[in-house]
């Protein structure tokens, strides 16, 4: 777990977390992200990118991205999405973003501004009675094992923590309530319910995750824990004007 820079205590004053994800950067994307990340600078103590931070996981996406997001000047952390692994090619997405400053979390736990991240992709599966269960063919067990596989990330992430406020990061939704919205036929493929279960034997601050375009901005996991959908098509449509990007106090 990497020292922090600065605890909340030293800044007098609430950590100020911005979150989006779902940029989905393309090799024709130069110039449009960089402004619409610039003013984080100006309200934020900390950046996090929810996935799908490219389009169809190619390395040129990924040198596009590194520079635009060369205006950002504080701490950067983020999962991959769905989209990231599209090329087959996310080890070199995650090296070049890592170069630009990205913390990339995948199953890890980090310590920033004296508050504590944990991240992982998550994956889908569904929710409650409609979760799929590892039944049948093997391909379904494959396709199960890999969603308990993500949950047991975030479970492995979060118990390794030791701040007072933490922060889980997440690209695929851990609840049903911010993909309301999408149509219902999709909801099973916009996250899983097994991803929840982690925050309620590790409570955490704070949920961020994307993936949902056209869900709910905000819902709460069973214990109460706040959940704010950041997908960058849904934040563009709810900032009313503003810029695209979900600022929370930790």
């Amino acid at each position: 777990m990497s020292a922090p820079a600065e605890t909340s205590e030293q800044h007098g004053r609430p950590i100020r977390v911005a979150a989006v994800g779902d940029l989905h950067c393309r090799k024709t994307s130069a110039g449009t992200i960089g402004p619409i990340l610039a003013h984080v600078n100006d309200v934020a103590d900390v950046l996090l990118l929810c996935g799908d931070l490219v389009d169809h996981g190619l390395e040129e996406e990924a040198r596009v991205l590194a520079k635009e997001l060369a205006v950002v000047r504080v701490p950067m952390l983020g999962v991959l999405g769905n989209h990231d692994y599209q090329a087959n090619t996310e080890s070199m997405v995650t090296r070049i973003l890592t170069e630009a400053g990205v913390q990339l979390l995948d199953g890890d736990a980090v310590e920033v501004h004296g508050i504590g991240f944990a991240g992982a992709k998550g994956f889908l599966g569904g929710y409650g009675r409609g979760t799929l269960g590892p039944w049948g063919e093997p391909a379904i067990k494959h396709f199960v094992q890999e969603a308990i596989d993500e949950a047991l990330k975030l479970e492995s992430a979060l118990g390794r923590l030791r701040t007072t406020k933490r922060v889980a990061v997440l690209h695929y939704a851990p609840i049903l309530e911010t993909c309301v919205g999408e149509p219902a036929e999709i909801y099973a493929f916009l996250g899983c319910g097994r991803l929840e279960e982690p925050l309620h034997n590790y409570p955490v601050d704070v949920v961020f995750h994307g993936h949902a375009h056209h869900g709910t901005p905000e819902g709460h996991t069973a214990n109460g824990i706040p959940v704010y959908n950041v997908a960058l098509p849904l934040l563009r449509t709810t900032t009313g004007g503003r810029a695209p990007v979900r600022v929370v106090e930790v």
